[in-house]
């Protein structure tokens, strides 16, 4: 039984070994139908591949180079993203790769596959990425030198399934531990799992106890394996699930290989020796949290009677909808009355999120509020982000 191999072609003259797939134990196999060639070759950078281990030059140019999934449903939710943030990508030509974003005078965006994105971050022709977190686990392996920067970006949820079929053999099995168990698995007639995630893959099945599988690579849809008779289960990513009941394909409990979404990752030798690089990370991942954090969010302005602002405030927060994001701003609201100025009312102005939008009113108008004005919030800026932070720390800085 042939060990999964794929090789990366680092340049025309030599062929380099990149990683390889190995049998966890003498019993557990694992075969792909397919081992493909990749040729990249760059002029700006050169990268060494030995025994496994990616070390990416970092060269020295002024552009911070940022890539963005090219095409689909997550390149467009991508851009949106970025719109949303002021960071608007500016391409003069659509059918051209290159960008930029006018707010960031030293980015360079790079549209690219998402698969590619990963694997120039980890050789230094990139810095930055926006992908899903499903193909930096994939594609990157666990290199050290790829940094997770915003781990949640609000949109290409889905999730690495494992799925099996709802009739035959298959049709009392409805976990992981069921499908190990089941004694047809063995070295001469493993369980065949069709996938795209023949790293991933592998390794879920190894820390899973199943021994006797045998991987195979296939294009298009995956769901019409079973049903050909060239494979037992699907490993594939599921959003609603909708397709795999279409095709009488269910998933089982402890199936779930990981939970997607789209992620900003960066080569961490970037931010550590590439000028500029640092900043700008931080530029984008403050726009980035003020965003997601106002999304969902409104702000409430009421005007309400009372003898003070202590005495309003103590109102206000004697409901459990009103207590904003630290508590309510109380200021007075001056009229003129017999030709003298004086606060009649006080503006009170929280921040609640659109679920409680309504109870909030109430909540108000219960303690004398009225007036009530509701706008939605764009950005909610922290006086530091908790992941800069992170980030911060897990560079050692």
């Amino acid at each position: 039984m042939s060990l999964l191999q794929p090789y990366f072609q680092q340049c025309p003259s030599a062929f380099t070994p990149s990683f390889s797939i190995r049998c966890p134990s003498p019993s557990f196999y694992i075969s792909v139908s397919r081992c493909s060639f990749v040729s990249c070759c760059s002029s700006q950078s050169q990268t060494a591949v030995v025994n496994g281990t990616i070390d990416a030059k970092i060269v020295e140019r002024d552009e911070i180079r940022l890539g963005l999934p090219s095409k689909g449903r997550m390149a467009a939710d991508t851009l949106d993203l970025l719109k949303d943030c002021q960071l608007s990508v500016k391409q003069v030509n659509p059918r051209q790769y290159v960008a930029e974003i006018p707010q960031l005078s030293n980015v360079e965006v790079w549209f690219q596959r998402p698969k590619d994105i990963v694997r120039k971050l980890l050789s230094g022709d990139l810095d930055l990425g926006i992908v899903g977190l499903d193909t930096v686990s994939e594609y990157g392996q666990g290199n050290e030198d790829l940094i997770i920067v915003h781990d949640a970006l609000e949109y290409g949820d889905c999730r690495l399934s494992l799925a099996i079929p709802k009739y035959g053999i298959f049709e009392n099995i409805n976990s992981l531990k069921e499908l190990a168990q089941m004694p047809r698995w063995t070295v001469e007639k493993p369980l065949r799992v069709a996938t795209g995630f023949t790293y991933l893959g592998p390794k879920f099945m190894k820390e899973n106890g199943l021994k006797h599988v045998i991987f195979s690579t296939a294009d298009g849809a995956l769901e019409a394996a079973p049903a050909m008779g060239i494979a037992d289960a699907i490993l594939d990513l599921v959003s609603s699930g909708t397709t795999l009941k279409e095709n009488n394909l269910k998933e089982i409990e402890g199936g779930v290989v990981l939970e997607s979404q789209a992620i900003l990752v960066a080569s961490r030798k970037a931010l550590i020796l590439r000028k500029g690089a640092l900043d700008t990370t931080h530029e984008i991942l403050e726009r980035f949290e003020a965003h997601l954090r106002a999304l969902g969010q409104f702000t409430v302005t009421a005007n309400m009677r009372g003898s003070s602002a202590e005495e309003v405030a103590e109102r206000v927060l004697s409901q459990p909808s009103l207590s904003g994001l630290q508590g309510p701003t109380v200021s007075p609201v001056f009229c003129k009355r017999d030709g003298k100025i004086a606060p009649d009312y006080y503006a009170i102005v929280i921040c609640v999120p659109k679920k409680a939008l309504y109870k909030s009113v109430q909540q108000l108008r219960a303690i004398g509020g009225s007036g009530v004005l509701v706008s939605p919030l764009t950005y909610i800026f922290d006086e530091e982000t908790p992941r800069w932070r992170e980030l911060l720390s897990k560079l050692g800085l």
